[in-house]
């Protein structure tokens, strides 16, 4: 997620109404993370999302039935952009094992990039009730699927590679997720790329290689 937008400009100059509420809604999702990612989300009201989206009231419930609601939607927002990256980074490499290396990168300097997307939706969730948890469990499902395919693709071009039990892919979904949000909690998600050989090593041992010496 990227900085807050400015305001768009009203009167004569008004962007059409669909772009304004567009805007209005990136600005109101971005202030979620951001005041989440600072006051915890049970302190979080949202008279503060408003407050730094800097909508009415009347405009957050044109958009949102209410904080949750809010939250929920730029946590889907903010994941969608981060597996599109980290797809993105998978495609371009040139072959399977890169593509783990590639993918972990990507992953890692995503979320480094975006420190209040980090820390809101990797510790704060924990915190937004049932319907977050579900939204999470279907995300490492997704990253878990997303490990497999990887798997695949390089046991095609290195059949010597061993099968793989499918619950270890999402064990290592968890082990994934575990480091990341230690790493966030004690030293900010700004240094996250240094995991990078750490999580290479998780990832590559689901595949039964190791990364060259």
């Amino acid at each position: 997620m990227s900085a807050l937008p400015q305001p768009l400009p009203k009167g004569r100059h008004a962007a059409p109404r669909e772009i304004v509420w567009e805007s209005q809604r990136g600005r109101m999702l971005e202030a979620m993370a951001v005041a989440v990612a600072q006051k915890g989300y049970a302190a979080t009201a949202v008279a503060d999302v408003i407050a730094r989206a800097r909508v009415s009231r009347k405009t957050f419930y044109e958009h949102f039935a209410n904080k949750e609601a809010c939250f929920l939607a730029a946590y889907d927002e903010g994941v969608a952009a981060l597996l599109a990256t980290i797809d993105e980074a998978v495609g371009a490499a040139g072959d399977p094992l890169q593509a783990v290396t590639e993918g972990v990168r990507a992953y890692l300097e995503a979320l480094a990039a975006n420190p209040a997307f980090a820390r809101t939706f990797l510790v704060e969730i924990l915190a937004a009730g049932p319907a977050a948890l579900e939204r999470r469990a279907a995300v490492h499902a997704r990253f878990a699927e997303q490990i497999e395919a990887s798997h695949r693709a390089a046991r095609a071009e290195l059949p010597g590679l061993p099968t793989v039990p499918p619950a270890r892919f999402r064990a290592g979904v968890g082990a994934t997720h575990e480091l990341v949000v230690e790493h966030v909690s004690r030293h900010g998600a700004e240094t996250l790329p240094e995991l990078l050989e750490t999580l290479l090593d998780v990832q590559l041992a689901l595949l039964g290689v190791r990364p060259a010496a």
